[in-house]
């Protein structure tokens, strides 16, 4: 069993992309902590919406089974995280350390991908400082935002798995910047993991191999939903060279009522990962304003790919709603 292998790596990761639609591009968003690689599509003047993965081995790659049909109302934005397997590039000696470095961090990439596509009000073309890049034939250039407050344009936020809890959390500390917010099987935000799942995590997260991240997934999903090429791609990124992960306590029970932040709350019914149903109960009474949806025969490491075509229709209304 060999190390890691960073050809292979970008090559599943390029082979997974190319289920993204055609027109995709893709923006390097730099801000304190790092470079954040984002891949973009759908038009540059519809509503903005950022797509966090999951955690462990997954990418912004993951979502290419929603990217298209999304993308037909939105400027979608899939990022990959620092301390995760992906093209973002942390600034030596600086990764985020902390919850409050990730808040800090989508405060600024929100702010460069608002400079990118023009929405603070100017042309982006004339703000051109070689801060952030839009990889394309028009090499565009704008800066990052500074500190959070300049842009200020309402976004929605998506995040599976990890990336479900730090959407959350920047809804808790940003609500003004987020307009609609979707969970889908968030962890560490409504309910804790099954010690079961955890111990079985283990051996993997302890010294990941590709044959200890696919014996995981199998018994996860079970091997139903898992497909071969985002499978690939997460063994691929076994031992990748990343900072650790940052990780952090459940949100608050006050803060999250006093959330007045819309949210559509998917959880995955074969999920080993927590009880799904109890996440849901949970958000429900926590939360002022939320949606939820059981999802049959799918478990958590299947998703984002194996959502059905019904929840994803119904991500899409959720989104498409004004206000």
């Amino acid at each position: 069993m060999g190390g890691y292998d960073g050809d292979a790596f970008h090559a599943a990761y390029d082979e997974v992309m190319a289920r993204w639609p055609d027109a995709r591009q893709v923006l390097r968003v730099p801000t304190e902590f790092g470079t954040t690689y984002v891949n973009a599509c759908g038009p540059r003047d519809a509503p903005p919406l950022l797509l966090l993965p999951g955690g462990g081995g997954a990418t912004s790659a993951s979502w290419y089974a929603q990217a298209a049909l999304l993308a037909s109302a939105h400027r979608v934005y899939a990022a990959d995280l620092f301390g995760a397997p992906g093209r973002s590039e942390a600034a030596p000696g600086r990764p985020p350390r902390t919850a409050a470095d990730l808040d800090t961090w989508l405060d600024a990439l929100l702010d460069g991908l608002d400079e990118l596509d023009g929405r603070t009000g100017l042309d982006g073309r004339a703000r051109l400082d070689g801060r952030a890049r839009l990889d394309g034939p028009d090499g565009l250039r704008g800066p990052d935002g500074g500190d959070g407050t300049g842009g200020a344009h309402p976004i929605s936020l998506g995040g599976h798995s990890y990336g479900g809890w730090i959407a959350l959390r920047y809804a808790l500390h940003a609500p003004a910047r987020v307009r609609r917010l979707v969970l889908l099987d968030p962890t560490q935000c409504f309910a804790g993991y099954r010690p079961a799942y955890l111990l079985r995590a283990l051996p993997m997260l302890v010294r990941p191999t590709p044959r200890r991240v696919r014996t995981f997934l199998e018994w996860e999903t079970g091997g139903a939903g898992l497909d071969p090429g985002a499978l690939r791609l997460q063994e691929a990124a076994a031992g990748f060279p990343a900072p650790r992960p940052v990780t952090g306590p459940r949100p608050d029970a006050l803060a999250l009522r006093a959330l007045d932040v819309p949210v559509l709350l998917a959880v995955a019914a074969r999920s080993r990962t927590h009880d799904a149903r109890a996440v849901a109960a949970r958000a429900e009474e926590a939360l002022r304003d939320v949606e939820t949806v059981v999802v049959a025969d799918v478990s958590h490491h299947a998703l984002p790919p194996a959502a059905s075509p019904a929840l994803d229709r119904r991500l899409s209304d959720f989104l498409a709603v004004s206000g």
